[in-house]
């Protein structure tokens, strides 16, 4: 079975909320003169955005019966990378985008010096979450988040991954196939791996099963990455609450630039199906995050 749409926009909504509050609460706004930096910070990371990374970490818990303020804690921690990642992203160096989230970007609203600040303290704030006793009474459960987490950030997952999309604009040559996904599973894929699989971490789940909720998280992170160029190249900037057409402007090596919009939205379906797939062993109760391979797909934002 596979939830409603308004079932998921309801839950998603739920947990969206959920999250900001706990992002309000682990980075509050600060008197002094670091007042500026946590201003910054919260910019980038409270208000916005589809929570998509969260919701995963909230869903998977649930199916292990972990504690809500538990699995609100490691959903908030993601969150503040994945908005680190956003910044730094949407520099002139990189980027240079001027909008995220419907609301002008942190160098803009604020710096350039205060964004690349703003991204470095998300990124170790994250970390110092998952580290808290909080988070999880077994201080292996928190060192294996901590290590899953900087694995999926690192040289071999996002920051990876936005290197070898960085080269592939400057050397101006077509990339493969499977060059393009391999680049998309690194920039993109990695994290929403790890936010399916941390709330089997959470929930000290068998072997086997923490596997497959990794496997359905790498499934939903390509087909979520070929979706979001599908947006690029075929949405206004206002509907997506960010610049388009960038990809193309830019040069940049996609999925739907290499295939073409039906063919890459077709690879983009068979993803979400066998995201879902993933889950058979759960029964019923995995219905929401079902769903969510296909919001992967037929999103507008």
């Amino acid at each position: 079975m596979i939830a409603s749409a308004d079932a998921l926009r309801a839950a998603m909504a739920e947990a969206a909320a959920e999250i900001d509050e706990a992002l309000d609460m682990l980075i509050p706004p600060a008197q002094g003169p670091e007042a500026r930096l946590f201003e910054a910070m919260r910019h980038a990371a409270i208000g916005g955005g589809k929570r998509l990374r969260g919701f995963l970490v909230l869903e998977g818990a649930r199916q292990f019966g972990v504690a809500r303020d538990a699995a609100l804690r490691v959903a908030a921690a993601i969150e503040m990378l994945h908005a680190y990642s956003l910044v730094h992203d949407d520099l002139p160096c990189m980027d240079d985008d001027d909008l995220r989230r419907g609301k002008p970007t942190v160098h803009k609203a604020f710096d350039e010096a205060t964004a690349v600040l703003a991204g470095d303290a998300l990124q170790a704030n994250a970390f110092y979450v998952l580290a808290e006793p909080d988070t999880h009474p077994d201080p292996a459960v928190r060192a294996e988040l901590c290590r899953c987490l900087a694995r999926a950030a690192g040289p071999r997952g996002m920051c990876g991954g936005q290197m070898l999309d960085m080269l592939a604009e400057q050397a101006g040559e077509p990339l493969e196939e499977a060059e393009i996904g391999r680049l998309q599973l690194l920039k993109t894929g990695k994290l929403i791996e790890f936010s399916a699989e941390a709330g089997a971490i959470l929930g000290k789940a068998p072997g086997q099963l923490r596997h497959g909720f990794a496997a359905y998280g790498r499934d939903v992170g390509a087909a979520f990455q070929i979706a979001d160029d599908l947006l690029d190249a075929t949405v206004s900037a206002e509907e997506a609450g960010k610049r388009t057409g960038k990809d193309a402007e830019a040069g940049k090596a996609t999925l739907v630039g290499l295939l073409g919009i039906p063919r890459a939205r077709a690879h983009a379906e068979r993803l979400a199906a066998q995201a879902a797939g993933h889950l058979d062993v759960l029964g019923d109760r995995a219905d929401l995050l079902r769903a969510v391979a296909q919001y992967a797909i037929a999103r507008r934002t």
